[in-house]
């Protein structure tokens, strides 16, 4: 939530201009004007008798004024008492006590007088009391004897000092009596006691009388009260001990507080209500003290006549009484005179008036007298609360008094009329800067003052209109108000006083900022205790100003703290604690305004421990248990978890009971009988779990037999011809007493036996010997203890001890379904034959010898269980092409039984693996060599090997595939007629008659002509060389600008100018052509072969000379016979020798070269 506090600036600043409107016509204090008091003692002076006695008594004037002091309605002649001097330039009085005076000597009504040639003006009487803190007077008090219940009052009855003293009631050692309800002190200062209680016996009920003006204490001897206690104490219904009666009366004054108090006895104590009748008691302005016995409603007014009603009330019964309230009225002014300033020959009124309870008296004085008896002025008529004055001169100059008085009280007020002849003057300085916030008020001054009275004229800018309309306001002292100032309200605003006398103007200045504001608030946080925690306050504000920012907490400095460390924008607290709990508020201060923003931080925590913990309504099987929560640290208590501990059985051991949720505080607990128990609370909040509060006090339940059987109750043998019958055992607290067996029972089921029974203690297991193998028996578990059985168990069935089976499966067929895969049959063996829980078939099966290869090897078996009585079953994974055997046993719970006779099957032929190498060797111009390795796994006779290969250029592209198969005899190959320098991916794979199998994949290279290489070599190492492919991209930018201008020049009709073309781009390495015929310039004809320079031209069969470095275009063709068009350009074509190369498949044999490396990249 973010608060704007320049709201309150601009309310302050209302404020201010309203009393610049009031002050606006004050005579500046250069020119001729009576008297104005402006400083003063108040009406009713109390003084300390210890110190000096200041009347005050200030005001000012033209000339400064004299003063003169009267004392209870005579002259005070200062000058004939040493001990009062005045202050010079003052009125103001110093009475000298210190040095031997006495205050006494000084009381009485004192005004004082200020007066100058134009007029005399009076101060309030002024009322000089020396404050009084006399001694109790000695009294005998007498032990109060008091019977328990009932009412007494402790007479406090304090000196009567002035002020009145401050009453309260302590003990020898200084300690505040407590009070309640029950005990309370009254308005009147007296202590009452509703009614007695043992406890209120004591000796030292001592009254203190506290006198704040002199800072003493006085002190009461000590009272005494006994109670003394009869059986039984009577109960009373109420009576009201103040005020007595059945009605009384109040009067308060107007703006006071009004304090209506009612005490009561009785027993049980009685409780106080308020009520108005025919009214309601005013809503903010109504508060209740001491425990309801007092009614305050503070500044009364009128309307809050009427009768109060209290009454109390126990349950035996009520009392009431009414106090009727009047609220009179001091005077208090409705307009009291304002001085008034009038040019010779105007008009003006001078108005008093004043309201009250009785209604005043008005009053006039003229410089202090009344005006009845004063010297006559014929511009003046009184007319009751109006003076009017008419055509005035400058001997009408006076000070006016009024005087509103009735039985409570008078007002004095001080308002002269002062004649004056003044050119306009302002007062506001000039160039006033005002800088305000936009959207806000802008007030700016233009304090005047002139008589006559001058009008005001504010215009904007040097050369601007006169300022009018709504968006302006116009105050009657000169001031121009803005109401809502934006930024282009900004400028030079003048302000121009005239009246007849003259003109003058004054210029002050308006700049309108950007309001500051909050971006990013601090937000409502929830952190856990210790945790860290921190709050954003990011600002926007104008550029001109300077910002600062304080943070609070609850409205207060933050705690002086190193865990709290604030930042430019943030405020962070460390190691938070249930302190920092709390209201965090960001404040934003600059010279004009102020933004706040709050947040609240809630400190959670896991909750206190509960405590207080109580048992009640303890019965054999259950008991109520009642407890108190801990403080639940800002985080609602979800839950209570109720734990206990067996002291008898599991001493120190706590166990989970049961959970209620966290709004109960009392829970009703089953028992069991024979357990010590001890209970705790766990409280449980969003965070966490408390700590388990004390252990409650301990609860021993009676005994009883056993309300439960042993569970989980099994019979099992451990061997052929055994049983052993296992339990699980009740816990301690199950036992229900003392003395805990079990008693064991059982007989075979399905014959008519009897039940054999043990008792056994301290175990949870039997073994019952000499049984048959494998039988079911009947079994049963019971508890008992000292005090019987519980109730009787139900039965289990259990098993003897299990034998190996007798015999093994017989029909053992299978079905090969594939080469990797067959199913097994069985026949199932007869259930007695088992002897135990038939659990399943376990197949046995392993490979004798793989079909193919005829190698001897480890046998692995493999094993495969098949549970329950299943008569098939399924096996994987075979390998083709070999011979298998297996046989079937059955299992039960002690193992396996005897095998069935082996049964050898075969699995047909699968495809083969992959060869086990492929290596290609030998590589030369035209042929490779292939060796291979035949297939780990053949998994069948093989019938053929297939190979297929196809070639691979520079951009790995795939050329056309060759497939080959080759007889399966054959281990190696020697490829042909392969393109020299090509590279080759090979794929290769086995056969069966079943199908191919896996492919192994290779990649070689055909060697290339030794002459070739080496030409390639250098051609490559040219063809990556920067420079060259730099030179490479400067042509083909060449060639496409000679293009475009060729096409231009074509477009247009002309003729390509060779001549011109070559001058225009004269290149070293381009010869000139002969004008005459066309041709190249070094050459006569074309029988004369020269050569071209150096690296002109690659030989288009990419062949080199070993014994000519340098190419020439005779290796190209037959001569220079090419020929041009008519607009110069070469339409000839090379018909250079080609050698005959081998050339297999669709890729070229050619060496790379540079031009050939140009293009790739192209």
């Amino acid at each position: 939530m973010m608060k704007k506090k320049s709201v309150s600036a601009r309310k302050a600043s209302l404020v201010l201009f309203l009393c610049q409107m009031i002050s606006a016509l004050d005579v500046p204090l250069d020119l001729s004007q009576p008297p104005t008091i402006t400083q003063q003692s108040p009406k009713d002076y109390i003084v300390d008798p210890r110190e000096n006695i200041v009347i005050q008594c200030e005001a000012k004037g033209k000339p400064p004024p004299s003063f003169s002091w009267t004392r209870n309605g005579t002259h005070f002649d200062i000058d004939k008492d040493a001990q009062v001097t005045m202050k010079p330039n003052s009125g103001t009085l110093v009475i000298n006590i210190m040095n031997g005076g006495k205050a006494e000597a000084y009381e009485g009504v004192y005004q004082c007088t200020a007066r100058n040639e134009r007029g005399a003006a009076i101060s309030n009487n002024i009322v000089i009391r020396p404050s009084r803190s006399p001694l109790w007077t000695k009294e005998k008090l007498e032990p109060n004897h008091v019977r328990e219940g009932d009412s007494l009052v402790l007479h406090c009855r304090p000196p009567v000092g002035l002020p009145p003293p401050i009453i309260f009631w302590m003990d020898n050692a200084f300690q505040r009596l407590p009070q309640s309800e029950r005990v309370s002190q009254g308005l009147n200062g007296d202590l009452y006691f509703s009614n007695v209680q043992p406890e209120d016996t004591r000796e030292d009920y001592i009254c203190y009388a506290r006198f704040n003006h002199t800072q003493t204490i006085q002190q009461k001897q000590p009272i005494s009260v006994k109670v003394f206690s009869t059986k039984p104490v009577t109960e009373r219904q109420p009576v009201l001990l103040t005020p007595t009666g059945s009605t009384s009366t109040k009067v308060e004054l107007r703006g006071n507080v009004l304090l209506l108090e009612c005490i009561a006895a009785g027993l049980p104590t009685p409780v106080i209500r308020w009520i108005k009748e025919g009214g309601e008691l005013p809503a903010n302005r109504t508060f209740f003290e001491n425990f309801k016995k007092t009614l305050k409603i503070i500044d009364v007014s009128e309307a809050d006549s009427g009768n109060y009603k209290c009454i109390a009330r126990n349950r035996l019964g009520s009392a009431h009484h009414v106090i009727s309230v009047t609220v009179k009225a001091a005077p208090y002014w409705i307009t009291a005179p304002r001085n008034l300033v009038l040019s010779p020959g105007e008009d003006g009124t001078l108005i008093c008036r004043a309201n009250g309870n009785p209604k005043p008296n008005i009053s006039w004085l003229a410089n202090g007298v009344p005006i009845a008896i004063a010297p006559e002025d014929p511009s003046r008529k009184v007319d009751g609360d109006t003076i009017i004055f008419s055509h005035v001169q400058e001997r009408s100059s006076s000070v006016y008094q009024c005087n509103a008085s009735n039985e409570y009280g008078y007002l004095l007020a001080n308002a002269f009329v002062n004649v004056l002849a003044e050119p306009p003057r302002i007062l506001t300085p000039a160039n006033k800067l005002y800088q305000v916030i936009a959207d806000s008020p802008a007030l700016l001054d233009c304090a005047y003052f002139g008589s006559p009275k001058p009008e005001i004229e504010w215009f904007k800018g040097v050369k601007g209109s006169i300022l009018r309309g709504n968006e302006y306001v116009f105050h009657d002292n000169g001031t121009l108000e803005i109401p809502v100032a934006q930024k282009d309200s900004t400028g030079t605003y003048t302000c121009v006083a005239r009246n007849e006398l003259g003109k003058i103007q004054n210029e002050v200045h308006l700049e309108v900022k950007d309001p500051t504001m909050i971006i990013k608030q601090p937000e409502y946080k929830v952190i856990q205790r210790y945790g860290q925690v921190s709050f954003e306050c990011v600002i926007k504000h104008d550029s001109t100003l300077l910002p600062t920012i304080i943070w609070l907490k609850d409205n207060d400095e933050l705690p002086d703290d190193e865990r709290f460390l604030v930042g430019k924008d943030n405020l962070t607290i460390m190691n938070v604690t249930d302190k920092d709990d709390g209201t965090y508020t960001c404040i934003v201060n600059t010279t004009l305004d102020s933004v706040s923003a709050s947040a609240v931080l809630t400190v959670v925590a896991r909750p206190n421990p509960p405590f207080d913990l109580e048992l009640t309504g303890q019965l054999e099987r259950s008991v109520e248990l009642s407890w108190i929560p801990g403080d639940e640290n800002n985080s609602p208590i979800t839950n209570f978890v109720i734990e206990y501990e067996d002291g008898l059985h599991e001493p120190g051991v706590w166990h989970y009971q049961t959970e209620v949720p966290g709004t109960q505080t009392t829970v009703q607990l089953k028992l069991s009988p024979y357990v010590n128990y001890s209970f705790r609370v766990i409280a449980v909040n969003e965070i966490g779990r408390s700590q388990p509060s004390e252990p409650s006090e301990q609860y021993l339940t009676k005994s009883a037999n056993p309300d439960e059987n042993p569970s989980n109750v099994q019979g099992i043998g451990s061997e052929p011809d055994n049983l052993v019958i296992t339990w699980e055992s009740l816990k301690g607290f199950q036992s229900n007493g003392p003395g805990l067996q079990y008693k064991v029972s059982w007989r075979q089921k399905d014959v008519d036996d009897e039940w054999t029974s043990v008792i056994v203690a301290n175990v949870s297991k039997y073994i019952v010997s000499g049984t048959p193998t494998f039988v079911p028996y009947e079994i049963k578990v019971q508890a008992l203890n000292d005090l019987g059985y519980a109730p009787e168990p139900s039965e289990v069935i259990g098993h003897s001890g299990e034998d190996l089976p007798m015999v093994a499966p017989g029909n053992v067929q299978v079905h090969v379904i594939n080469s990797t895969l067959a199913k097994v049959h069985w026949d199932t063996v007869p259930l007695k034959t088992v002897r135990g829980h038939l659990q399943g078939y376990k197949v046995y099966y392993w490979k004798v010898q793989s079909l193919s290869i005829r190698s001897r090897r480890h046998v692995e078996k493999k094993i495969l269980t098949f549970r329950g009585n299943k008569t098939f079953g399924m096996l994987p994974g075979l390998e083709p092409y070999s011979s298998y055997k297996l046989n079937v046993r059955v299992v039960n719970g002690k193992g396996e039984g005897p095998a069935s006779p082996d049964k050898v099957f075969k699995t047909p032929e699968g495809v083969p693996s992959s060869p086990s190498f492929l290596r290609i060797t030998n590589p030369t111009l035209d042929s490779l060599t292939l060796e291979w390795g035949s297939p780990t796994h053949p998994n069948g006779v093989l019938t053929s090997y297939i190979l297929k290969f196809q070639p691979i250029n520079n951009t790995h592209e795939l050329g056309p595939l060759v497939e080959i198969r080759i007889p399966a005899n054959e281990s190696s190959l020697i490829l042909k007629n392969l393109n020299y320098s090509t590279r080759y991916k090979f794929y290769f794979n086995a056969q069966t008659s079943v199908g191919s199998g896996s492919q192994i994949t290779e990649e070689a290279i055909t060697i290339m002509d030794e002459g070739k290489m080496a030409m390639a070599s250098r051609q490559v190492d040219i063809a990556t060389q920067g420079w060259f492919i730099g030179l490479m991209c400067a042509v083909a930018l060449l060639i496409l600008i000679l293009l475009i201008v060729c096409f231009i020049r074509r477009n247009k009709g002309g003729k390509y100018p060779v001549k011109e073309k070559e001058d225009a781009h004269a290149d070293p390495e381009i010869q000139p052509m002969k004008e005459d015929d066309g041709t190249f310039g070094e050459y006569s004809d074309a029988e004369d072969h020269k050569p071209l320079k150096k690296g002109s031209r690659t030989p288009s069969d990419r062949t080199v000379k070993k014994e000519d470095s340098d190419d020439s275009l005779v290796d190209y063709g037959e001569g220079v016979n090419g020929q041009f068009n008519e607009d110069g350009s070469f339409i000839g074509q090379y018909s250079g020798k080609k050698e005959k190369e081998p050339a297999e498949g669709n890729e070229s044999s050619e060496a790379p070269s540079p031009v050939n490396a140009m293009n790739s990249f192209v």
